[in-house]
């Protein structure tokens, strides 16, 4: 059965209309900004949105910017709200959402309000899975379309910035002191963002039934978990093999057909280091894929960076064009596979990989096909 990506949207720190954001990224703009705060951190850099309705309490800026996001993907799709024959099933993750900053509320209770003041009846599938939540939500509407549980999946990612965030990773050593740098000898940590991004996936059936024409098409989806620790990835990058290998397993693609690879990039050493391991593992002595990273021009926008990454890769893959990784300069030794630092990069036709990988071990891949 294939899956087809029919509608797409996405709020991020550079905006939310599809092309100019798309443009503003290969120009190799960012949307860091100073954010101020009464608290001492290790940074005030982050890269916040500009949320629907103004600046509100983070449990309402995450509802109101995944109302919004997802709304946009709705109406991209062409899917009518409050039909009955055309309602989807809405996933959506987050990490903690506002849950750090005092909502005293499950942790699903946001999705569901979101749920029905977008009209929809059928309750939505919730997942949070540190930074990977935004690909687990892909990865699980590709599962429910696969099994018949569903014909569309409205697959979301959204996240907020709030200060406890910002003073957790300040406190754990991951947040940058000067700026994010993914993948330079320079990198020395990350910056916080947040956003939203939605996918409309359903079956080419589905697809063909309402004259639409598919954007992409998810090729798999695969995951692990390396259990190394709550904070820091396992430095082998055996996870990062293992969860690529199974998104490309059974898809009648390989390594060599994979032409552009957006990386989790959040300019931690450790992170950075895992990923550059495992890229290098993966396409040794290869030129290509081109791998870029997006968290340099939206901040790590931890629990949507997933959704919104996947748009990018989509992006790269219709245009034929990979965007310049933000703060960029020295490539870090051993970095194997080609990466534009400065400019824009042409990108061949081929497999797309979205690569993400969580606090507690969540790796999480994508694969995408135009």
């Amino acid at each position: 059965m294939t899956v087809c990506v029919t509608g797409m949207a996405w709020t991020t720190a550079l905006g939310t209309d599809m092309t100019r954001v798309w443009s503003r990224l290969l120009n190799g703009e960012s949307g860091i900004t100073e954010v101020r705060t009464e608290h001492r951190l290790r940074n005030a850099l982050a890269a916040p949105v500009a949320a629907p309705g103004g600046t509100r309490s983070p449990a309402a800026r995450q509802r109101a910017i995944a109302a919004d996001t997802i709304g946009r993907a709705r109406a991209d799709a062409g899917l009518v709200p409050g039909s009955p024959d055309e309602e989807p099933c809405l996933v959506i993750g987050t990490s903690f959402g506002a849950h750090l900053d005092g909502e005293d509320a499950p942790l699903d209770r946001w999705a569901g309000e979101v749920a029905r003041g977008l009209g929809m009846s059928r309750p939505p599938v919730v997942v949070s899975t540190a930074c990977s939540s935004g690909s687990d939500a892909i990865a699980a509407g590709t599962a429910l379309l696969g099994s018949g549980a569903a014909d569309a999946c409205l697959c979301a990612g959204v996240d907020v910035l709030t200060p406890a965030k910002r003073l957790g990773h300040s406190a754990l050593g991951t947040m940058s002191p000067t700026r994010l740098r993914a993948f330079d000898r320079r990198a020395d940590g990350t910056l916080l963002g947040e956003g939203g991004g939605c996918l409309v996936l359903e079956t080419a059936e589905s697809a063909r039934r309402r004259g639409v024409t598919p954007y992409a098409v998810v090729h798999g989806a695969g995951a692990a978990n390396d259990g190394a620790g709550m904070t820091v990835p396992d430095p082998s990058g055996e996870g990062v093999l293992r969860a690529v290998r199974a998104a490309l397993a059974g898809t009648g693609f390989g390594l060599p057909d994979v032409a552009v690879v957006n990386a989790h990039g959040t300019g931690t050493p450790a992170n950075d280091a895992v990923e550059t391991a495992s890229l290098a593992r993966l396409f040794a002595g290869a030129d290509r894929p081109v791998v870029f990273a997006t968290k340099g021009a939206f901040g790590h926008s931890l629990g949507a960076t997933g959704a919104v990454e996947a748009i990018a890769v989509i992006l790269a893959l219709r245009h034929g064009w990979a965007p310049p990784v933000a703060g960029l300069r020295d490539v870090v030794e051993g970095f194997g596979p080609p990466i534009p630092a400065g400019r824009a990069a042409p990108v061949d036709k081929g497999v797309g990989l979205s690569l993400t990988l969580g606090f507690g071990g969540f790796i999480t891949c994508l694969a995408f096909g135009v």
